[in-house]
């Protein structure tokens, strides 16, 4: 296990408002990020946006501003939402920003002082919303970008090209020595059939077609072209070819260092071709993993702001809570893979893991201290009846496989490993009857026991709940009567909720009116 922990989103393209897909990225980012934390790990975890390119120069343009101007105004919006969303990052870095721009424009003149980029013209159909070329074979007979299915047309203009073939065969080479490094496995043999085994094609690196980018200092009529422009912000955000380059040393050159990318599939490619091999030219280190999850989709299609059919998570946390719309995007969709956004499923989701199960075993278990007790946790004496063994014994294994799945990055099993927890202690109060305990002096011993037990399992769940649930997790260890958040060590001895004195149970999580809430959130849909 790596000592320190860096991770990143991707950097989000600011010529709109974000919706609740790009939320997804950053939020599970951020469980992540809080769970090393949790862990005890010096944890860096990184976000931002990237902000030239000829869509941000048109668009600016048609709002009357300049591209400066636009995407300062959309970045507010932005780091608003992640702020409303409680996103623990520890850099927010823009490609705009000086700190990125000189040391952009240094890997370019180095790569090009070492041929591994080269001046030639580039013919072929440009994809505006997405800034890519593509070739004939791509864009088939209907003429339309493979990724977005927009419209291409026909450029040519002279540009600086990299080398990417000359690393084809070190790159195949490096995905063979490290499995992990594409997840998940089908992503990786996309890339290797799709992209790799034609034949890699030499890579359009400069613009001159439109001036909103960084220029080229060797040849100011071009532009650095957006990848090797956006890619490099995970290292100039570090410090990389500056004078203050220690946390780059730190949290990037290190070896110690578990270095990941949390990705959506639809930029894999660039991620684990283009992203790798500019690394390989710089002789640096590559990444640990690129995970590139699912998109979360609307019943009909991918979210598109083009299409009418995009969730704003801003509604849904004013009227339901951040942690209902964070626990939601981590819980529901597998990931890994694509999920689904629907209005009826984001209500059951909620009744029924936080308001029927963690909720109610909470509400349950403080108002039997409070009745049996005076509120009081007994002391830990250790596991009587079959039935306390088996909680006992899974809350172990929990707190185990928990750790297990999020070092796998497989954050939605080690979630479900928490709700099943949480359901057996529900079970447990079911099988071991505390109301029946109570009335046989002689069963003194067992009752103990088992609101020992169900107060411990509580107190273990809380502490896995906390990457997510950030603004209920202080109530929720006040109605435990302590107010010193747990860690990941801390949890694993039962004695740590012993003589605490429990407070009046607060309801965390209401039920939800599907009937009215879910005509509220049809009306949260963005627009064309």
């Amino acid at each position: 296990m790596k000592t320190k922990f860096y991770i990143t989103t991707p950097i989000y393209y600011p010529s709109a408002k974000l919706h609740i897909g790009h939320a997804y990225s950053t939020v599970v980012t951020d469980v992540f990020a809080r769970y090393k934390r949790l862990a005890g790990v010096p944890t860096y975890f990184l976000t931002g946006t990237d902000e030239h390119g000829q869509k941000i120069q048109e668009t600016a343009e048609k709002n009357g501003k300049s591209p400066q101007q636009f995407v300062d105004d959309v970045v507010v919006g932005i780091k608003d939402l992640w702020s409303k969303m409680h996103i623990s990052y520890d850099d927010f870095i823009r490609t705009t920003e000086p700190r990125h721009e000189k040391v952009v424009q240094q890997i370019f003149s180095q790569l090009l002082k070492q041929d591994d980029i080269y001046l030639s013209k580039y013919e072929g159909w440009y994809c505006t919303y997405c800034e890519s070329f593509w070739t004939d074979t791509q864009i088939g007979e209907a003429k339309v970008c493979p990724d977005c299915k927009r419209a291409v047309h026909p450029e040519a203009e002279d540009a600086y090209f990299f080398r990417m073939s000359k690393y084809a065969n070190r790159l195949v080479e490096y995905y063979e020595k490290n499995p992990l490094f594409i997840t998940p496995e089908s992503r990786k043999n996309e890339m290797i059939n799709t992209f790799i085994k034609p034949g890699l094609e030499d890579l359009c690196v400069s613009r001159t077609s439109f001036s909103w980018g960084v220029k080229v200092k060797e040849d100011p009529r071009h532009v650095v072209y957006v990848w090797l422009d956006a890619l490099t912000n995970y290292i100039t955000a570090l410090g990389y070819g500056s004078s203050k380059p220690e946390l780059y040393e730190k949290f990037w050159k290190d070896p110690q260092a578990e270095v990941i990318h949390i990705v959506g599939s639809d930029i894999t490619r660039f991620h684990v071709i283009y992203w790798p091999i500019f690394l390989m030219a710089l002789g640096l280190r590559l990444p640990d993993r690129v995970f590139a999850h699912g998109l979360l989709m609307m019943k009909d299609a991918k979210m598109s702001k083009s299409k009418g059919n995009v969730i704003d998570p801003l509604p849904l946390m004013e009227k339901y809570g951040v942690d209902t719309v964070r626990y939601y995007l981590v819980r529901e969709t597998v990931f890994g893979g694509d999920g689904q956004f629907s209005p009826e499923q984001f209500i059951e989701r909620i009744n029924t893991d936080l308001a029927n199960d963690f909720g109610n075993l909470l509400n349950r278990t403080i108002n039997m201290v409070n009745k049996y007790f005076q509120g009081v946790v007994p002391n830990f004496q250790g596991p009587i009846s079959e039935f306390d063994q088996q909680l006992s014994s899974l809350t172990t294994q929990t707190i185990e496989d928990y750790q297990t799945l999020m070092n796998q990055l497989l954050i939605t099993e080690a979630y479900a490993k928490v709700n099943q927890l949480v359901a057996r202690a529900n079970k447990y109060i079911d099988e071991t009857q505390p109301w029946n305990l109570a009335k046989d002096p002689n069963k003194l011993k067992s009752l103990q026991v088992v609101m020992h037990q169900l107060i411990y399992t509580l107190y273990v769940a809380g502490t896995l709940y906390q990457p997510i649930l950030v603004t209920t997790s202080d109530a929720f260890f006040q109605q435990l009567g302590t107010t010193t958040k747990p860690s990941l060590k801390t949890m694993s001895n039962p004695k740590v909720v012993d003589g605490l004195k429990l407070s009046q149970p607060t309801p965390l999580f209401p039920r939800l009116d599907p009937l009215i809430e879910v005509p509220f959130i049809q009306s949260t849909i963005l627009k064309k």
